[in-house]
């Protein structure tokens, strides 16, 4: 039983955007929950598949509801400290399976995003990785409130970027992946841990306080 002396493991949701079967994405992701596990938090390792529904409509929205993938998603984020996406980036932005999920989910309320801290992964077959998505996806994120991690990681040429085990196939990213993932985590601790922290977040639509912006904080 947790208590203040042993408190329980952080609970990191890590999930891989790419829907193919042999995504590195998902690949990427596999291996980011290991280090979460080493690192002994406990990692919901899940796929994109788990969470199905469809576009986003207003007009399907009003009739039905919120559909039960985005009922499913919105409840594992809510259950978790922080939350680690492995995306891939499509012409440069956000896979479109991957913000329409974030739509849906927005449409909670309250919504789940507020407040988490994530980690932003990328792995492309491109020289130069999947840093262009990875901003992109930033953006509604943040408008929702999150704590996007400072150090994003991308994989760049992720067709050959992995050894038969899982690892990566270049010492040196395997070293700055485990270093970028244990110092999230130490982030996520003291923001989890630690309530004397005052938390400070950024002002976006539909955030509802009756504080002045100047004095928005949160004990």
């Amino acid at each position: 039983m947790p208590t203040a002396s042993h408190p329980r493991p952080l609970r990191v949701l890590v999930f891989g955007a790419a829907l193919r079967a042999q995504s590195s994405n998902a690949r990427l992701a596999s291996l980011a929950a290991r280090l979460v596990t080493e690192a002994n938090a406990t990692a919901d390792l899940v796929s994109m598949h788990e969470f199905d529904m469809p576009l986003y409509d207003g007009d399907a929205e009003a009739a039905r509801g919120l559909p039960d993938g985005a009922a499913a998603l919105h409840r594992r984020i809510d259950e978790c400290d922080a939350f680690v996406i492995s995306s891939p980036e499509y012409n440069a932005s956000v896979p479109g399976v991957l913000k329409n999920a974030i739509d849906w989910v927005s449409r909670f309320h309250p919504q789940p995003f507020k407040d988490k801290q994530a980690l932003l992964m990328s792995a492309s077959p491109s020289l130069v990785g999947g840093n262009r998505g990875l901003w992109a996806l930033r953006v509604p994120l943040e408008h929702l409130g999150t704590r996007v991690y400072p150090d994003m990681f991308s994989l760049s040429r992720s067709h050959e970027g992995f050894t038969q085990d899982g690892n990566l196939a270049h010492e040196s990213a395997q070293k700055r992946l485990t270093e970028t993932v244990t110092d999230f985590l130490k982030l996520v601790e003291a923001d989890t841990r630690y309530v004397c922290l005052q938390r400070r977040w950024y002002e976006f639509l539909g955030d509802a306080t009756d504080a002045p912006v100047t004095l928005r904080a949160q004990d």
